[in-house]
């Protein structure tokens, strides 16, 4: 329960940092990323429910275009209420963890840094050493996702930014439990067996998000970072093609870069189904750190 508390807390926090942030820049981003979201909206199956994973407060989210069987879902104990306080509707909600393993990542991160059997703080690094050697053990999993589609049965399921959160949620989950130090290798040109073992736990849970949603039987709208530049550089995106660096336009030689999603590529990820839309663009969060969006629809195999 200490460790659910204070998930709730960790991710309410973070809510309201992000919509603190100056967002002089993300005009474009937002009238992309609503036109989507209410298309998706717009066309779903009343008789239906609808859900839409990663809802947080609605900044994205043209909320009056929604019909009333429509349904939000984030661990944001303050989301149902942003939405309201944005949006005027108060909507049914699904409080729950997506990935249904950060209560236990929190844990485990806790209880590496202390030697068993005594009240010893590890060195953070053999504490960090040690938390990537457990992270395999810590399995995400769809349960509770899956229980409500079985139970509701949605038409239309939105993941409206879900997937490119994972990675610094666990990130933020794993520095508050080593909080004051440092859990990372801060020498660029060491490697850091933590953050390979996060990318590889992170790339699990979206598998196993996308592999639930892929079986779902519904039409799937699906908006993400698909990847973040860290630094100020004149980029546009040329075509589509693997691995998503390569689409990338600049003069620069060397584009510092992250994958949100590490080494996921939704477009072979959901192949069995029928992608109906794509776009991307490129959005300006802050000083130095541009994200690459991309806007996907997928309908199942039998939809005409």
């Amino acid at each position: 329960m200490a460790s659910k508390f204070r998930l709730k807390r960790l991710f309410a926090k973070e809510q309201i940092s992000f919509l603190r942030r100056p967002r002089k820049h993300w005009g474009t981003h937002l009238n992309l990323a609503r036109e989507f979201i209410g298309s998706a909206l717009k066309n779903v199956d009343l008789a239906r429910p609808a859900l839409i994973l990663g809802a947080g407060w609605g900044l994205e989210i043209p909320w009056r275009l929604a019909p009333v069987g429509a349904y939000g879902w984030d661990m944001d104990p303050l989301s149902r209420l942003g939405t309201f306080t944005r949006h005027l509707r108060w909507v049914p909600w699904v409080f729950e963890d997506v990935t249904g393993a950060f209560a236990e990542l929190d844990r485990v991160a806790r209880r590496t840094q202390v030697l068993e059997g005594r009240w010893v703080l590890r060195p953070a690094l053999a504490a960090a050493k040690r938390l990537a050697g457990l992270l395999p053990s810590v399995i995400p999993s769809t349960r509770a996702l899956d229980a409500w589609i079985r139970e509701y049965r949605p038409g239309t399921i939105i993941c409206a930014n879900i997937l490119g959160q994972i990675l610094p949620m666990a990130h933020r989950i794993i520095e508050q439990a080593f909080k004051p130090r440092n859990p990372w290798v801060t020498d660029q040109d060491m490697a850091d067996p933590l953050q390979d073992a996060l990318d590889a736990w992170t790339a699990r849970a979206v598998r196993a998000i996308l592999s639930t949603l892929s079986q779902s039987g519904s039409n799937i709208y699906l908006l993400h970072d698909r990847g973040v530049i860290h630094q100020d550089a004149d980029v546009a995106l040329g075509e589509w093609t693997d691995p998503w660096t390569k689409q990338l336009r600049t003069s620069e030689r060397d584009l510092e870069v992250s994958d949100p999603l590490p080494g996921v590529d939704v477009l072979k990820e959901f192949s069995q189904l029928v992608c109906r839309y794509k776009n991307r663009w490129l959005w300006p969060l802050g000083p130095a750190q541009v994200h690459v969006v991309e806007a996907l629809v997928y309908f199942p195999l039998d939809i005409s």
